[in-house]
């Protein structure tokens, strides 16, 4: 009991943090599933995205440690892949126990589903995807996990019809009410891919679209700053690092 209190109390300290604005409904569900799977948010088996929690693979993984799962068998199903074309389809199955029959989960990837953070991996994000899903079903996990979001990865360039868009921009599920991915799921991926700090970035970004504050720039705008963090990140992260320390957090004045 003493353990799982200070894992609550770690769980709403760390999601406080790292996501500064989670309602009382989120923290409510994150003590929840921190009472029924043991998820610890440091370790990042939980990340918050566009208001809703998904389970990571590191985290489904340690559930599965944790559960003595006793077998994940992956196979990929060749009818359904092509190299050339970097498509992929994997199947797994997740056995708990001897008696167990098995939870079978199927994961695909291809240049059009998956992140260009991960491009050219997309037989791994395939595996992963599979195992992913496995273990949800045997665990009986309701939350999409993080691999599987292929939606955050924009398909086709936006179309320009002379009007600008305010980010955020109203969604549907995942994606901008046009069917894009939402820009601030993008962000928010880079943010933890290179482990920056938010609250520095959404000021240096503010800078870069020219306005007081991230929310009054243009959708172009923020796309093209987070085109620019991408590239400053993969390319020099120690110089991006020093960019955003030029622009110290601010405290923030509640009325």
């Amino acid at each position: 009991m003493n353990n799982e209190q200070s894992l609550l109390k770690s769980n709403t300290r760390s999601a406080r943090r790292v996501w500064c604005d989670v309602s009382k409904t989120r923290i409510d569900e994150l003590r929840a599933l921190t009472k029924k799977y043991g998820i610890s948010v440091a370790l990042g088996d939980v990340r918050l995205l566009d208001g809703h929690w998904y389970v990571t693979h590191a985290g489904l993984l340690r559930l599965a440690q944790r559960r003595r799962c006793i077998e994940m068998r992956v196979q990929e199903i060749p009818n359904f892949c092509d190299p050339v074309a970097s498509r992929w389809v994997f199947k797994c199955t997740v056995r708990k126990s001897r008696r167990s029959r098995g939870f079978v989960g199927f994961g695909d990837a291809d240049p059009s589903n998956v992140s260009p953070l991960v491009r050219g991996a997309e037989m791994r994000v395939a595996e992963t995807r599979a195992v992913n899903r496995a273990l949800r079903k045997a665990y009986g996990i309701g939350l999409c996990s993080v691999e599987e979001l292929g939606s955050l990865t924009p398909r086709h360039e936006e179309p320009s019809n002379g009007n600008a868009h305010r980010f955020p921009t109203a969604s549907n599920g995942n994606g901008s009410a046009n069917g894009t991915p939402k820009l601030r799921d993008r962000l928010s991926l880079l943010v933890r891919k290179y482990d920056l700090d938010a609250a520095q970035v959404k000021r240096y970004a503010a800078d870069f679209c020219g306005t007081e504050v991230l929310r009054d720039a243009s959708r172009d705008l923020v796309e093209s700053f987070v085109t620019t963090l991408e590239k400053q990140a993969a390319t020099d992260r120690s110089a991006l690092i020093c960019k955003l320390n030029s622009y110290p957090p601010q405290q923030e004045v509640h009325a």
